[in-house]
């Protein structure tokens, strides 16, 4: 079973976002990578992955999930349930999300996983969000913002039959890359 869960683009949710945060352009726009002054590598495309239900914290820390199920090379990703409850590219989503707290950043580098995903506007919020994702992609570790439809995801996952499959757009000399996500359980 595939779930797409990459947010659909219309020109209303780009008239939103580009009016509420002005990195919401070509490579910042829905669902993407922070990739900074990296390369995104090629055996990144298929991973297997574990997602965490973590809704309704605003501040996620490691004893909020179960770090045994995390691997090298995963993709690790988070179901905060922001971009349903509050929607894409208003002013709240862009500044008020959930964040992952430093200590699980940390460990997340540590575990060597290859990307952590989030369904909002990334894993740190203000002056620590360009920071955290230059830190975590110096790691080669890529961040994967706005995700959607989580909710499927963890409602139906088994640990050991998931994977993520992510298809960023070939740009090259910008710090996002719109991309395609698709889970497959």
């Amino acid at each position: 079973m595939f779930y797409d869960i990459t947010l659909k683009i219309t020109p209303q949710l780009i008239k939103d976002a580009q009016g509420n945060e002005k990195k919401s352009l070509v490579g910042h726009l829905g669902t993407h990578f922070d990739v900074m002054n990296q390369e995104f590598p090629l055996e990144y495309l298929h991973l297997p992955a574990v997602f965490f239900c973590v809704k309704g914290n605003k501040n996620i820390q490691v004893c909020d999930i179960d770090i045994s199920q995390i691997k090298k090379g995963m993709f690790v990703g988070f179901y905060t349930g922001f971009i349903e409850d509050v929607g894409y590219g208003n002013a709240v989503y862009f500044k008020e999300h959930p964040e992952l707290s430093k200590e699980l950043i940390d460990i997340l580098i540590e575990k060597e996983v290859a990307i952590i995903g989030i369904d909002c506007a990334g894993i740190r919020r203000g002056k620590e969000h360009t920071l955290t994702d230059q830190r975590c992609a110096d790691h080669d570790v890529f961040v994967v913002e706005n995700l959607c439809h989580l909710s499927q995801i963890v409602k139906n996952q088994s640990y050991q039959h998931c994977y993520v499959n992510t298809y960023p757009v070939n740009y090259e000399q910008i710090t996002g890359l719109p991309c395609r996500v698709v889970a497959e359980l």
